[in-house]
């Protein structure tokens, strides 16, 4: 754990304790164990929890994280302040000057200070004037704290927990909660996370908006700074860290502790942008409590984005999976007619998914590669794989980042990984600075297996990756070229490297002849009698009832049958449609589709295709089109052709088919002898049962 360092910059803060000796993680990330006396965030987030106790009733449990989180961080920052609460007040009183932020954050040793008289020790004292000592609390904090608190509508709930006779108990059990400034940053980001997975819980959401466990984010922050130990590891590293869809801002920290880990003097910058208020303004908190530099932005990230022309060293984000960005339509669609002096020139993805969007406003900031290049990682579901025909916005989309050669790999996870889906997921790897041995080249790595079951399920999530196992995973890509050459290399089965263009392929449609035969049946004369298209034709009703002596007649060919009708009409004084699109719509109701019959033809003599026998096939983009279709297609079907001015370029990833592994099915004999080993128990049973 990093820890806090003082406003002014001397030294560690003592606000923010260091955990106790003794306690370590465990696999799951979710329980920790404490070999020495101490809160822990378990304990914290069940205390935290029994306030709901008091709400129910006067609140819907949806509504109860409205109360408790807001109070939980008020509480939390009411603990931490205690050590400087006097020096600040004095200091605050001292001064007569306006512009005196500077000066009390020096005082509380902490980016953020309170000059109220009031703490929670006092506003719980009096019970009389609980609300307007609450606010006069609040109204003390110093600016960018105010700011949080604002986005948890706070004095909206100290107004309706007053006047349902609340107010004064939710107080009093939240100034009990001493441990809440005992907790670390670390262990105070696991009781947040689950209080809003528990609120997501009960209002329907999807806690996968919210954060992601953190043995995941451990891994994917792993992949994304490995590879650059050696140059984060240098003298005066300044790095700029970017999460689009930040949430409580874990993956951030995280990413910041991993490379202090590795380089205790850099200067590690965080930036990140959430829509979800209450997420903002936890991650917000979480920043002014651990001391650390950067921005949080509030909005959407397609429609606001907080970070128009800076660009990062490292990125990485989990956005919401399958979410539909139709509120911000116009405003994408705006922004993509900009070609790519905007950041969606590569196309748009189907209304439904976002996933997409992310990814390019990502590659839009990565740092420029005549700088110092950038890397970023993302995870998806399996959605961006393959979604999407040739030249779909999705295709287009996968075209462009591979012809860049930024894909550097992608990594297939466990499912039951996340609480709120069981489905499987991946991370994305790319960079603007592939290593030269990479140039041209993607990763596939399989580590599906890489995972142990948890001792208890929490949501959706009854998965984990171990430690052992995250430092295998990250080994295994940093050497992945090797393990993919070897044979007799344990994991060669579990990677894959291809070449950029191994993805592409040319969608080839395949046409075979329209064949018809020509008949007059009461279903041709009732489609006739109905077509739209031959309604305001004057001479239907007179063709419709010269045709019902007809009735019963087949022709093989076009010719026979036009001869044949035309005879027919003019005996009973009618006649055939006269222009183009009326004998269209005459001859759809008398042709019918047969394979023996005869094959259409335009005015130029060339075969008319027949649409339900049309088909398409992909073809690998560097393999001769023609070669391929007389070797795959024309052995099955002789009389069929390309139609070339249909031909699309396409470009999908399609991992699991990579690492398919045929599995054959059970010899006949085994099931029948289980069948009948089966059938004999059940007579057996039978026998008991009767006898």
């Amino acid at each position: 754990m990093i820890p806090v360092t003082n406003a002014d910059g001397t030294g560690p803060g003592s606000a923010l304790p260091t955990p106790p000796v003794g306690r370590t993680d465990v696999t799951d990330g979710e329980t920790r164990k404490a070999v020495t006396a101490g809160p822990t965030h378990s304990k914290m987030a069940a205390d935290i929890w029994s306030v709901a106790d008091l709400l129910r009733g006067d609140y819907k449990r949806h509504e109860y994280g409205g109360v408790i989180l807001p109070f939980t961080l008020l509480r939390r920052l009411d603990a931490v302040m205690a050590p400087t609460r006097e020096a600040v007040r004095a200091r605050n009183a001292a001064l007569h000057i306006e512009n005196r932020q500077r000066l009390l954050e020096i005082a509380a040793k902490l980016p953020f200070y309170n000059t109220s008289a009031q703490n929670f020790t006092t506003v719980a004292a009096d019970s009389t004037h609980v609300a307007k000592n609450l606010r006069d609390y609040v109204n003390g904090f110093s600016p960018n704290v105010r700011e949080v608190l604002e986005r948890f509508n706070l004095d909206q709930e100290i107004t309706r927990l007053a006047g349902a006779r609340l107010l004064y108990q939710v107080v009093t059990r939240f100034a009990k909660m001493d441990d809440l400034g005992k907790l670390d940053s670390h262990d105070m980001g696991y009781v947040f996370e689950h209080l809003i997975r528990k609120f997501a819980e009960d209002s329907n959401e999807t806690a996968g908006e919210h954060f992601t466990p953190r043995e995941v984010i451990k891994l994917m922050v792993n992949l994304l700074i490995a590879p650059d130990n050696d140059t984060v590891a240098g003298e005066g590293q300044v790095i700029n860290v970017y999460d689009p869809a930040c949430g409580t801002g874990g993956m951030l920290t995280a990413a910041e502790d991993h490379l202090k880990l590795i380089n205790p003097k850099a200067e590690v910058y965080l930036f990140g942008q959430e829509l979800n208020a209450e997420s903002w303004s936890i991650c917000q908190s979480e920043m002014l409590l651990r001391s650390q530099r950067g921005d949080i932005h509030f909005g959407n990230s397609f429609s606001q984005d907080g970070f128009t022309g800076r660009r990062f060293d490292y990125m990485l984000a989990n956005p919401p999976f399958g979410v539909e960005w139709k509120k911000v339509k116009e405003r994408v669609e705006r922004e993509a007619e900009l070609g790519h002096a905007g950041r969606f020139g590569a196309g748009l993805p189907r209304i439904n998914d976002g996933s997409f969007l992310f990814l390019q406003h990502m590659i839009s900031k990565m740092e420029r590669v005549e700088g110092r290049g950038a890397r970023l990682a993302i995870v998806f579901n399996g959605s961006p794989l393959f979604t999407g025909a040739a030249e779909s916005g999705e295709s287009r989309i996968r075209q462009w980042i591979l012809e860049n050669d930024w894909l550097e790999g992608i990594v297939a996870l466990p499912d039951q990984l996340f609480y709120n889906t069981g489905i499987s997921t991946y991370f994305w790897i790319l960079s603007n600075r592939k290593p030269a041995k990479l140039a041209g080249k993607v990763i596939l790595l399989d580590v599906r297996d890489q995972w142990e079951k948890m001792r208890k399920s929490l949501g959706d999530k009854r998965k984990q990756i171990s430690d052992a196992q995250i430092k295998h995973i990250t080994r295994l890509y940093g050497r992945a070229l090797e393990a993919a050459a070897d044979p007799d290399d344990s994991d060669h089965a579990k990677v894959k490297i291809f070449r950029t263009r191994d993805f592409g392929y040319h969608r080839i449609t395949v046409e075979r002849p329209l064949k018809q035969r020509f008949e007059i049946t009461e279903d041709t004369l009732t489609t006739l009698e109905n077509a739209k298209s031959l309604a305001k034709w004057d001479g239907r009703d007179a063709l419709v009832a010269a045709l019902r002596g007809a009735l019963g007649s087949v022709w093989w060919t076009k010719d026979e049958a036009t001869t044949a009708l035309r005879g027919v009409a003019k005996a009973a004084d009618a006649g055939l449609p006269g222009t183009a699109a009326l004998l269209k719509a005459f001859w759809g109701a008398v042709a019918v589709t047969d394979p023996d019959g005869e094959v259409q033809r335009a005015n130029d003599g060339t075969p008319l295709p027949d649409p339900d026998l049309r088909d398409y096939e992909n073809v690998p983009l560097d393999e001769d089109i023609d070669a391929y279709f007389t070797r795959e297609v024309l052995p099955h079907v002789p009389d069929a052709w390309i139609d070339h001015d249909k031909t699309k370029t396409g470009y999908e990833i399609p991992v699991t088919r990579h690492f398919y592994v045929y599995t054959p099915p059970r010899p006949l004999a085994e099931i029948d002898a289980e069948l009948r080993d089966l059938e004999s128990q059940i007579q057996k049973l039978l026998g008991e049962v009767t006898g």
